[in-house]
């Protein structure tokens, strides 16, 4: 396995991440401690919840997967080797179930932790991550900006780090982070947090994959000026760039399948963009997912790349995309699709 330090934290993070929002939906509770030991038995030692999961994000099911993490956790005795991150969930009409309000307010946040930490059976986390924006922004399948004139949202980005600050003193959490930011949004929370003696996020969870290279755009030199590395999320795009849906070996429990209302993914543009690089893989004799894989691991600006399965033959080939090697000539083929087809599917 390979390390990456975060920041100026001394807090060493496996460059694979494992992430669980699968556990409690597609995955049983048996099967992600199988999973979670496997893990780390290969040397991750870094772990991706929130307190929306499983998804999709339902009452029945929300907090499942902090919970499966917990009795995991609760059977273990290295709690202090393992950087454990979750996140707080943001504005949403359909998540009310969760909180209410859904807000990052010095209220919100208070209970909002203590019920990740109890579910999570731990008396911290390592990082504790904004889900998404308070504020109305171009996130989740959107490219263009359109500023909603009737907005009611208010700059709050100063009372965020400090109630965000007061958890760090109480030891509930140990750093924060971002999750589907804009690089304007990293700049103000990092601008006011360095202007007012406040901890700086020390990470940014945003998709980054083949068929969406937007973090490209503007947040990759924020990113690497800044060192605020990101957690990269869906560097398989669904499952996308994996084959499976173009050779026919999907399941009716594949996540595109399962998941229809989520077509970030499955458009037929992005389809045939997707065969164009598993082409570069094969032609190279390469598995597709371990070089979509193998490629988000060699990003400059990559903290951990978050991986996801839903079974074992999966995960392990998945961890096995630390070691694969892209020839030149492959990347340069990728560079060439990229330049021509780029972001189908942001």
């Amino acid at each position: 396995m390979l390390y990456t330090k975060l920041g100026n934290t001394g807090l060493e993070v496996s460059k694979i991440c494992l992430g669980t929002m699968t556990f409690g939906e597609q995955n049983s509770k048996s099967e992600a401690h199988e999973q979670l030991d496997y893990a780390i038995e290969q040397g991750i030692n870094f772990i991706d919840t929130a307190e929306l999961y499983s998804v999709p994000g339902r009452k029945e099911t929300q907090g499942s997967t902090e919970r499966y993490i917990g009795s995991w956790l609760k059977s273990r005795s290295d709690r202090e080797k393992i950087i454990l991150a979750t996140k707080i969930t943001g504005p949403s009409m359909g998540l009310s179930f969760i909180r209410n309000p859904l807000n990052f307010s010095k209220g919100q946040l208070n209970i909002a932790i203590d019920a990740s930490l109890h579910r999570l059976q731990t008396d911290y986390v390592d990082i504790y991550q904004l889900h998404w924006p308070e504020r109305k922004v171009n996130n989740f399948g959107k490219l263009g900006y359109k500023y909603d004139e009737e907005e009611q949202w208010e700059d709050n980005f100063l009372e965020i780090i400090s109630n965000l600050n007061k958890l760090i003193k109480l030891g509930k959490i140990r750093h924060w982070g971002v999750s589907n930011e804009t690089p304007w949004g990293v700049m103000n929370f990092l601008r006011k947090a360095e202007q007012n003696g406040l901890p700086k996020p020390i990470t940014i969870q945003n998709p980054y994959n083949l068929l969406n290279r937007s973090f490209e755009v503007g947040l990759a030199e924020v990113s690497i000026r800044e060192n605020i590395g990101l957690m990269a999320y869906s560097p398989m795009a669904f499952g996308m760039l994996s084959g499976k849906y173009h050779d026919g070996s999907d399941v009716q429990n594949s996540r595109i399948k399962l998941f229809p209302k989520l077509p970030r993914y499955s458009s037929e543009n992005t389809f045939k963009v997707a065969e164009m690089y598993i082409k570069i893989a094969k032609k190279y004799g390469l598995s597709p997912a371990q070089m979509s894989l193998a490629f988000v691991n060699t990003r400059p600006f990559l903290c951990s790349n978050i991986i996801a399965a839903t079974t074992m033959d999966q995960l392990k080939e998945n961890i096995k995309s630390i070691h694969v090697v892209i020839p030149d000539k492959a990347l340069k083929e990728i560079e060439a699709v990229h330049k021509s087809n780029s972001n189908p599917a942001p």
